[in-house]
């Protein structure tokens, strides 16, 4: 089963630029992946770049719309590599980006990672800011 989470880019007017990732989103793997290998302003703009994705860090990737296992090299599996439309999207602010719920969701900002808890099935009105863990994931 899928953990939905949107991983997003807060630019310097208050936008967010972000993908929708669907696999493990939860803080205790997409977090630490994003805190040990999309770590800079750089990186977490190439990742966003390639938008919606299945993962950010996994050896598969989609060939001629089947899943190839055999890949060597670790990173994003991006949508569009199985033929789909799916560009990064850009919200106004924090409000718009909050409102697709997905069950986490990342803003890169001030050279940081923030995650928050979107409570998807709680009656809670606002998402809560959570404690990314610390320590790099053995992949």
């Amino acid at each position: 089963m899928s953990t939905r989470s949107r991983i997003g880019l807060e630019l310097p007017d208050g936008s967010i630029l972000s993908a929708y990732h669907h696999w493990d989103g939860y803080p205790e793997w997409l977090g630490r992946i994003l805190n040990t290998h999309y770590n800079t302003k750089e990186k977490v703009a190439e990742l966003i770049d390639g938008g919606d994705m299945s993962s950010c860090w996994t050896n598969e990737r989609w060939t001629n719309d089947l899943l190839d296992r055999h890949k060597e090299e670790y990173g994003p599996q991006y949508y569009s590599q199985r033929g789909e439309d799916s560009p990064p999207r850009l919200d106004a602010d924090m409000d718009e980006f909050f409102s697709d719920n997905e069950e986490y969701s990342y803003i890169f900002r001030n050279g940081n990672w923030y995650a928050y808890d979107m409570h998807q099935y709680e009656d809670m009105v606002a998402p809560e800011s959570v404690e990314i863990p610390s320590g790099a994931l053995a992949v």
